[in-house]
């Protein structure tokens, strides 16, 4: 429900229903002359290429990276064109991977541009990072926009070019994307043949693999301060979040725990928390594998968990 103001084929009474089926009724309700065909699953890389086989194009809203992989790569075997956009805080992209010109010759894909995905845990999720609410629509529109010249064959695509767009700046860049000959699907030597395990390509550890981390909840954090035990309190979130609210700790965002490995304290305890304790426990994880460290402890909940029990002077957002 929290999500309704960006989400515009859904409202309050959807809520608890697959979204699929109520997108579908929507959409009928617009339009009843199209055939929509719903697929109530996740798309794994067992379903792909069955799924996908069946449409000329597809287009790619997906919101993790092992989907995008995925979506990418299946279409690249299946020859078949796909219209991407993404977005993060006030930023977004979009192009067309795998789109055939009238040559005959295919236009770069999502792996000529983006050949290893990031560092596992170092990326806000949609929930963690957030996203301004009319950036899907902006980007969505743009998006339809690609799928209808792609279907029609009118106008220019974005084939080979990306285009960003700063909804802070209302600034935008297109980008030549260039096919890199490394590519292991369609580069000089192919080295994939299929669809492959994403979640391990990511760096996804499975849940039973899923490194612990140690907690204190805030309860225990307000009864530190008042004992006025020796701790250091680090803050992985982004400088905007920090300035809406803090508790006071050293600012470190997540994608920068690595750099700034050497500003945390070996010698005493120390406290890493985020906005609901999911980014920091990422950040701990990434200190203890590469740096060793053994001292730190996450914040059960973060700071909105600090805002219900201990301070509602806090601010939620």
């Amino acid at each position: 429900a929290s999500n309704l103001q960006r989400q515009v084929l859904f409202t309050l009474a959807d809520v608890g229903r697959p979204k699929v089926e109520a997108a579908v009724d929507r959409l009928r309700a617009q339009n009843p002359y199209v055939n929509y065909v719903l697929h109530n699953l996740r798309l794994t890389s067992e379903n792909a290429l069955e799924i996908i086989d069946q449409y000329d194009v597809v287009a790619d809203g997906t919101d993790n990276f092992q989907t995008r992989y995925l979506v990418n790569d299946a279409c690249v075997l299946l020859g078949k064109t796909n219209v991407y956009a993404s977005i993060f805080r006030f930023e977004g992209q979009a192009s067309v991977f795998n789109y055939r010109d009238k040559k005959g010759e295919w236009s770069p894909n999502y792996r000529d541009l983006f050949p290893e995905p990031p560092p596992a845990g170092l990326v806000p999720s949609c929930a963690e990072g957030g996203v301004i609410g009319v950036l899907p629509g902006i980007l969505g529109s743009i998006q339809a926009n690609e799928v209808i010249k792609v279907v029609t064959g009118v106008g220019e695509t974005l084939a080979g070019r990306l285009f960003l767009f700063d909804a802070l700046t209302f600034e935008t860049r297109t980008l030549d994307i260039v096919k890199d000959p490394q590519n292991p699907l369609n580069g000089k030597n192919p080295t994939q043949t299929g669809l492959i395990d994403y979640d391990q390509f990511c760096g996804i550890p499975k849940e039973n693999e899923l490194q612990q981390v140690k907690e204190i909840s805030v309860a225990e954090l307000a009864s530190w301060r008042n004992l006025k035990v020796d701790f250091q309190l680090i803050d992985v979130r982004e400088p905007y979040e920090y300035e809406i609210a803090d508790l006071g700790g050293l600012l470190i965002p997540l994608k920068t725990v690595s750099d700034n490995a050497d500003k945390i304290a070996l010698d005493k305890k120390v406290v890493v928390h985020c906005r609901s304790g999911k980014r920091s426990a990422d950040a701990i994880r990434v200190l203890e594998s590469q740096f060793g460290f053994q001292n730190l402890y996450n914040l059960t909940g973060g700071i909105l968990a600090w805002a219900d029990e201990v301070d509602s002077s806090v601010a939620k957002y």
